[in-house]
């Protein structure tokens, strides 16, 4: 068996799960309470739902999730919604006071008091789990929660489940959309524990998933639901493998092993197609060549850079549905056709390539049409560098006045933190250059 905890901290991280649970709940034919329908087993045997689902004797499916934010209102939401008997309450864990926007009060006071409670929470979950393959990690980091107690609860977690993969899926400030001043700082200082303590983190934007839904579904006013909806998809695709079968599967830790070159560089870009509405779907063809050329568009993808200013070092394709190897070969081999779509000089090879069989799955009432087949990409590619840059060009103008930093000291933190975080960062941004770089260093050799 091999068991998936997912984690979701702060307001984003509840609501991208409350999509994502309604999405596994109905890929795997679980009713909103937990039960499955008696004689609806989906034709895999019970291997396929202990990824997410835990059963109990009395034949319910708990998730293998918990849910913690600092403030009780958004989990309320969960408490009182149409999942609310899917939980098990103790997974749910609220605090009294948010961390209104402070790092450091999500990390240093607010944070310290309940983190041990969902350690314990997740340790139980750990525990029955015969074969753990790692922990999703749900968090924004330009809020309080999300960036501070986010990164906290992932320390720990490092320190206690060293070996297992931790997959981080991680909502960054956009460069023109921003719900609060100080999400510079916020990002800043998360992002610094995020390089420490996950092993890949897959980069999500609100202002890159806003244009996806404004262009490719028709949505004059996306909603959070509308954003969540998408993301849910491409976490469901990275987790396919390990619920049902399929001609190639992919293992969480395949992921590491093959899109990350060193340590540092565990940021991903991900996208996912055909992202279509039910009116325009009868009218398109939606061919395996077709659904992997929109992969590689950079307005597919769902953080806000450009591909095509950066190169590939890895890319990890996802198929799912109706798809054969022949196929998946023939648009692999395309796409490395395409001046637009480069790799780096020291990876030759630079696809790794999933497919199975589960189509996937609409949510009743959703934009997205029912489709035959998908396809997910989760890509690592130097022009990621452009969203560190992003932050830290507006993190640098409210340093140098030291703007806002007196609340984050009022916290107990100290000033050298900011500079120690945005010293990281530089060095990241660095990192970035060289790998673009090295290869031009080879040949001035030779």
């Amino acid at each position: 068996m091999r068991e998936v905890i997912s984690i979701h901290i702060g307001q984003a991280g509840i609501q991208v799960g409350n999509e994502c649970w309604e999405l596994f709940c109905l890929e795997h034919g679980i009713q909103s309470d937990g039960m499955m329908p008696s004689g609806t087993s989906n034709g895999a045997g019970h291997d396929a739902f202990n990824t997410f689902f835990s059963e109990t004797d009395a034949g319910k499916y708990v998730p293998r999730a918990v849910f913690v934010d600092l403030e009780p209102s958004v989990i309320d939401e969960v408490r009182t919604g149409v999942y609310k008997q899917l939980f098990h309450p103790e997974q749910l864990i609220s605090g009294k006071e948010d961390a209104a926007n402070n790092y450091a009060r999500g990390h240093y006071t607010v944070g310290k008091d309940i983190v041990d409670l969902c350690l314990d929470r997740v340790r139980k979950l750990a525990d029955v789990c015969s074969g753990l393959q790692g922990f999703l990690v749900f968090n924004a980091v330009g809020g309080g929660t999300g960036s501070g107690f986010g990164s906290l609860v992932l320390e720990r977690l490092s320190a206690d489940y060293g070996k297992k993969s931790k997959l981080g899926f991680t909502i960054y400030p956009s460069p023109q959309v921003s719900t609060a001043v100080v999400e510079p700082y916020n990002s800043v200082l998360s992002t610094h524990s995020l390089l420490e303590h996950t092993d890949v983190a897959v980069l999500l934007d609100n202002e890159a998933i806003y244009d996806i839904c404004r262009r490719s579904l028709d949505l004059e006013r996306p909603t959070y639901t509308n954003l969540n909806r998408l993301i849910s998809q491409i976490i469901s695709s990275i987790t396919t493998s390990l619920r049902f079968d399929g001609a190639i599967n992919v293992d969480i830790t395949e992921f590491q092993t093959n899109l990350v070159p060193y340590p540092r560089i565990h940021f991903m870009l991900s996208s996912y197609a055909p992202v279509i509405s039910a009116a325009k779907v009868y009218h398109e063809q939606l061919s395996v060549p077709e659904i992997t050329t929109a992969v590689f568009e950079p307005s597919s993808m769902m953080a806000k850079c450009d591909p095509r200013h950066g190169k590939y070092m890895a890319c990890c394709l996802m198929y799912r549905g109706d798809v054969v190897p022949k196929d998946v070969n023939a648009s692999v081999a395309n796409i490395k056709t395409k001046r637009t779509v480069q790799f780096v000089d020291w990876c030759p090879t630079g696809f790794k390539c999933g497919i199975n069989y589960q189509a996937p799955t609409a949510v009743p009432g959703a934009e997205l049409a029912k489709v035959k087949r998908a396809v997910c990409m989760i890509s690592n590619n130097t022009a990621v560098a452009e969203v560190f840059e992003r932050i830290t060009h507006k993190f640098d103008l409210m340093y140098v006045k030291r703007a806002f930093v007196h609340w984050y000291v009022g916290e107990g933190m100290e000033e050298g933190e900011f500079s120690e975080a945005r010293e990281d960062l530089a060095t990241l941004e660095k990192d970035y250059e060289e790998v673009v770089a090295e290869a031009i260093d080879i040949e001035a050799e030779e």
